[in-house]
């Protein structure tokens, strides 16, 4: 089918290519790049079939938009999985599990297990070198690049290549987790440790606001505390304030007032409340409604600031196949997250 003879108001088809699209690469504005990645997942893995699942279930989406129009004629495209990520994922996983299920004092002491951790840490250099070059070669072609995972490790190639093209962004961390432990059980480049690399390594990063955080451990509480560059919406306070009558445009107002002027989302999809993400990797009680999230992006858009760029990672379909309720929520905040960040970029009339 060419772009010419697109019509949005029959049922898509995810063999055209993601929200049953017929644009190419060249035609589109925004690349979503699917990453098969789940090393260092260290409770469920899965999420490395997170994107195949969100393409096949995008073909259920509408294009209208009430807030923000028809974002899909800016052009959206998901580029194939690249195959060497993928054996690098299937090659790797299985030396990362023998980490995670060796006692802490065994691997301290063995000289095997270091070796092995020492390859899954080159592994994961590998794949942040390579997001970062993928990134950086769209970014350079004016287009927006955008990750769909895969574990919440590999943004941190796709920061470093916005970095390049920005000198100063903040991040809006939507998440049960900080992500601030240091090098999580050996893993340089854990899920559980990307946003204290990012805060440390990439200086171009001048503020992290989390929300929706509520499973974090004494060294992350202390860490974010401490660093200048967090402000942290535990969803704790969050849902004591609304139960105590605090509107919620009100706690959304607040989170955007922190950001800066430019903005990059990293969306951990299990900051929602487990009910629209059963199977993602490590669910917790609690969290944003999706409703609520869109709330957010608004305010976001609305407050005038540049959403530069995103990601949306940790999507996990029911290993069984029966369940595709995981996939259906995140390919539509894909698709809400990308008209958003079209819009703040006014490339949507």
């Amino acid at each position: 089918m060419k772009s010419s003879d697109f019509d949005p108001n029959v049922k898509a088809s995810s063999s055209c290519g993601i929200f049953g699209l017929p644009f190419s690469e060249s035609e589109s504005k925004m690349v979503y790049l699917p990453i098969p990645w789940d090393v260092t997942t260290s409770y469920q893995a899965g999420t490395s079939a997170g994107a195949k699942a969100i393409l096949k279930a995008s073909e259920q989406i509408d294009y209208f938009d009430l807030e923000y129009g028809d974002a899909y004629l800016c052009g959206l495209y998901m580029q194939p999985q690249k195959k060497w990520i993928q054996g690098l994922n299937k090659k790797t996983r299985p030396s990362a599990e023998k980490i995670i299920d060796a006692p802490e004092e065994k691997l301290a002491t063995s000289k095997v297990l270091q070796k092995t951790l020492a390859s899954v840490n080159a592994a994961s250099d590998k794949l942040n070198s390579g997001v970062e070059k993928m990134c950086l070669d769209l970014l350079d072609q004016g287009k927006i690049p955008v990750l769909v995972g895969g574990d919440h490790s590999i943004p941190y190639g796709a920061i470093k290549a916005y970095a390049k093209h920005h000198k100063s962004f903040g991040i809006l961390h939507f998440d049960a987790h900080s992500d601030t432990r240091d090098a999580y059980m050996g893993f340089q480049h854990s899920h559980a440790s990307i946003m204290r690399n990012v805060a440390q390594d990439i200086a171009e990063v001048k503020k992290i606001t989390q929300v929706g955080i509520r499973d974090f451990c004494d060294e992350e509480f202390e860490f974010t505390k401490k660093n200048k560059k967090f402000s942290v919406f535990y969803d704790l306070d969050m849902q004591r304030k609304k139960l105590e009558g605090v509107k919620f445009s009100t706690l959304a107002k607040k989170i955007v007032s922190t950001l800066p002027k430019k903005v990059y989302i990293s969306f951990d999809i299990d900051g929602l409340d487990p009910k629209f993400c059963p199977h993602t990797g490590t669910p917790v009680p609690g969290g944003l409604d999706y409703m609520e999230v869109l709330y957010i992006l608004h305010e976001v858009v609305k407050s005038g600031r540049v959403i530069i760029g995103f990601d949306l990672v940790e999507v996990c379909p029911a290993k069984d196949k029966s369940d595709e309720w995981d996939a259906n929520v995140g390919m539509r905040l894909l698709y809400k997250l990308s008209a958003a960040c079209l819009s703040s970029q006014k490339l949507i009339k």
